[in-house]
This record gives C-alpha cells, structure tokens and sequence, in this order.
C-alpha cells in the first residue's frame, strides 16, 4: 500500500517556508528574477502573516509600470546579489490584474490578483521531485474545499 502524498496548495498572501525574506524592508531595491530573466526592483514590500507582498517596479520592460507580486511566488533570496527570485515567467507576470496603487491592499483587487497567479499554478508544482500526480485526479481531489 502506498503512502499518500501531501500537496500543497499556493498561499499567494504568505512566503514559502525557506525563502528567506524577514523584515520587507531589508529587500527594497533588490532586483527581481523571473524564470526567464528580470522583471524589475522592489519598491515596496510587506511581511505581514497573510498580507505579505513585493510590489515592483518594472522599469523599462512594462512601460514603467509596477506589479503586485503575492509573496507565495517568491522562491529564494539572494542577499548578496541583492536579488529575489519567483517562479512565475515574464509573460505571466505581465498579464497578471494591472497594479492599483490606490487600492492594492483592498480584499477584492488581492482576490483578483491572488486567483489570477492561483491559475498560474499546476499540481505538479507543488510535487515533491520525482513524484507523479494521479491521471484521474481532479480539482476536487487536490482541494477538499471545492464544491463535489
């Protein structure tokens, strides 16, 4: 009998265990690493326990225009190059809700944006190494809240 595999769901509002990020203030300026290359500097960042965030500024490479991160997407932390690292791509990171800087910390636009990187997400992200996801597996099966 095999053991059952524990899965883990995105959490867009907190950092992953192990990513290395404290205070928000210590990661201001820091550039941020997409999978496929940089996306821009921090501007302003929150550690807050279910209200955590990095909001970028994308420079040149969005118009000047900055993004609402939700810290679940951030990986690791690299103090000495200065850099964060997420594991979203560039084109999924540019088609996410356009940032609202009068009411990014409002409930409605986060739900918006965190559903919006929740769909970013497979099953298989969450996967230890090696392990494969049952075929016949459904959203259900990965989240006892979803309605049968």
């Amino acid at each position: 009998m095999s053991t059952p595999l524990t899965v883990h769901r995105f959490d867009p509002w907190n950092y992953r265990e192990g990513a290395g990020i404290g205070d928000g203030s210590e990661v201001i300026g820091y550039r941020v690493e997409a999978v496929d290359g940089h996306i821009g500097k921090i501007d302003q960042a929150s550690t807050m326990v279910g209200d955590s965030f990095l909001v970028v500024d994308t420079g040149p490479w969005i118009f000047g225009k900055k993004v609402l991160l939700p810290a679940g997407t951030v990986t690791n932390l690299d103090r000495t190059g200065q850099r964060v690292y997420v594991d979203r791509t560039k084109d999924q990171i540019r088609n996410a809700p356009e940032f609202d800087p009068e009411n990014f910390r409002d409930e409605t636009y986060r739900d918006k944006v965190g559903g919006y990187y929740d769909t970013t997400y497979r099953l298989t992200d969450f996967l230890p190494p090696g392990a494969r996801p049952d075929p016949s597996g459904t959203a259900q099966d990965r989240d006892p809240d979803l309605p049968r």
